[in-house]
């Protein structure tokens, strides 16, 4: 019965209102990576050129999706795209020191996410996983559908001086409110998320309901 009337709550919810709540939501979102990229550029610029010009595109790419008004949500394929770009951009600037591996379920493709939310989670996992080590780190992008239900996780490895959840990186929290605001605008009690340290690991895990 509860969820029943959570249900019948979600399908109440003034259109307008929600659509006005995701943007404002949406438009926090900075990314940190902005200079970093621009920087990377300029080192590019005078010894490889055309390297420095696909950075470049791929940072407006991202920008231009990040800006436009894009609704209330976009397919998971989408933001794999959007992911797979921005992850483009840092390994220029990380080089082996990232080590990206993605595990993907095309049957959980189109599933319902709100835009530009996939970005900042992988984000996170560069800035708390890869950056502040000097071995760098690795980052395990993986979708599936179970069922009824896609399952998407982001796992990224830590420092080796964060072992345990007391010590993980604080700075996860900004974002990831975003994100849980974000999710439960848009499917309201029917969305799972979670995130903590699991066996020396970071992981970010969302369950959606499958289209």
């Amino acid at each position: 019965l509860l969820v029943t009337a959570l249900r019948m709550r979600a399908r109440a919810r003034t259109p307008a209102a929600t659509t006005a709540r995701l943007t404002e939501l949406q438009a926090r979102i900075r990314p940190h990576f902005l200079f970093n990229t621009l920087n990377s550029a300029i080192a590019l610029v005078r010894d490889e050129p055309a390297k420095a010009e696909a950075l470049l595109e791929d940072l407006s790419d991202l920008f231009r999706h990040a800006l436009v008004e894009q609704g209330e949500s976009a397919t998971l394929e989408e933001e794999i795209v959007l992911a797979r770009r921005y992850l483009d951009i840092e390994q220029v600037r990380f080089g082996e020191r990232m080590r990206v591996q993605w595990v993907l379920d095309a049957r959980a493709n189109a599933a319902r996410l709100p835009p530009l939310l996939l970005q900042p989670l992988v984000e996170n996992a560069v800035k708390h996983g890869v950056e502040p080590s000097a071995r760098g780190g690795k980052l395990r992008i993986a979708t599936e559908r179970r069922g009824g239900r896609v399952v998407l996780t982001i796992t990224n490895t830590l420092p080796t001086d964060r072992p345990t959840a007391e010590d993980a990186p604080r700075g996860h929290g900004i974002a990831q409110a975003n994100v849980r605001d974000r999710l439960r605008l848009l499917h309201d009690v029917d969305c799972d998320f979670s995130a903590g340290v699991q066996g020396g690991l970071y992981q970010v895990r969302i369950s959606l309901p499958a289209p």
